[in-house]
């Protein structure tokens, strides 16, 4: 990879498609596979309502099932292909390629993944780039194995250079290396200028270490979309507050504050007296497009309302996903952007 040539994109250029892979009864999914299968295919509705799915499946059975279930809500499978892979679970956003462009094609990005640091086994999902590298898929895309735990949920790019993050998350996963030397190496590797560092902002029920797309997310260059908290009474109030300071504190390459948009806050959601992850940042961005998590809340369409105000030139989509909170992620989780010309251009011809 030249360094000099590659840049890394942000979510809001072309895509070629989005990748996915099916839940089935092999992964955690299993003890509530019927409500998160209705999750997902109300997903692929509404991304192949603006550009094609590209999904993982296990076996041929799955693909079976799942062309099944699909076609029947009647979605467009013609913008829909299935591509045969094992894997552990189904967070392709951690687990799938970062895509970076350079002057001949594109670099798979392979970083490590541990399962969270190490919380869950993942052996066949930190193979899962080198499966899809080996399938053809991306032929101008170059596999750059890097041997360094780091999950893709955990980044946001503004696509001109400044990377978003939190501490708490890369200072668990590397807790011997100093943020000077954490900055240096993402820099490196993800083609970037700077780091902008988030010391504040987690959510209960949330696995990741806090997670940069669960919190704070870029809607342009100049423009952040937030989860905020303003119930003073809630667990989350005091911290996602100093959050929300350190965002306004934070500069563009111009030396101007960020257009901040700050996102409402949902209703408590209890699973077995276990509080669940419910983060409207957690949303994914489409060609032409910005499908957002929805829980079955009053703050759903509030929500709505802002993201409409972040992407005045997007359809702002409403996804329910409730379910996957359960596993202790959303929406933009269980997604990976594939950038325009990554894939295969006959893929999807009819």
């Amino acid at each position: 990879m030249s360094e000099a040539t590659a840049r890394f994109p942000a979510e809001w250029e072309p895509q070629s498609a989005v990748l996915i892979a099916w839940p089935t009864a092999d992964t955690d999914w299993a003890a509530r596979l019927a409500e998160v299968e209705d999750t997902y295919i109300a997903l692929v509705a509404a991304i192949t309502r603006f550009e094609p799915v590209l999904v993982c499946v296990s076996d041929a059975d799955v693909e079976a099932y799942a062309r099944a279930r699909l076609s029947s809500a009647r979605v467009e499978m013609g913008r829909v292909r299935f591509v045969e892979l094992p894997y552990d679970d189904t967070w392709l956003r951690d687990t799938g390629p970062i895509t970076l462009r350079n002057a001949d094609g594109f670099d798979l990005l392979d970083f490590r993944f541990t399962g969270w640091g190490g919380k869950y086994g993942a052996s066949r999902d930190d193979r899962l780039v080198e499966g899809l590298h080996a399938t053809g898929l991306f032929p101008d895309g170059t596999r750059q194995p890097i041997d360094f735990a780091l999950e893709g949920g955990a980044i946001e790019t503004d696509g001109a250079g400044t990377l978003l993050t939190t501490w708490r998350c890369l200072s668990e996963r590397h807790p011997g290396v100093s943020r000077a030397q954490l900055t240096e190496r993402l820099s490196g590797w993800l083609a970037q200028d700077r780091v902008l560092w988030l010391d504040h902002g987690y959510l209960e029920g949330d696995d990741t270490d806090a997670h940069i797309d669960t919190l704070a997310r870029f809607a342009a260059p100049d423009a952040i979309v937030f989860q905020a908290c303003d119930d003073a009474g809630d667990s989350h109030h005091a911290e996602l507050q100093e959050m929300a300071a350190e965002l306004a504190a934070l500069r563009t390459p111009d030396g101007a504050p960020y257009r901040l948009f700050p996102l409402p806050w949902a209703r408590p959601i209890v699973d077995d007296g276990r509080r669940l992850a419910a983060s409207y940042a957690n949303f994914l961005i489409v060609n032409g497009a910005v499908l957002m998590p929805a829980y079955g809340d009053p703050a759903d369409d509030r929500a709505a309302a802002v993201m409409q105000a972040a992407f005045p030139d997007r359809e702002i989509v409403q996804v329910p996903c409730r379910p996957l909170i359960w596993q202790n992620g959303s929406l933009h989780c269980i997604t990976m952007q594939l950038p325009a010309g990554s894939i295969r251009a006959d893929l999807f011809d009819a």
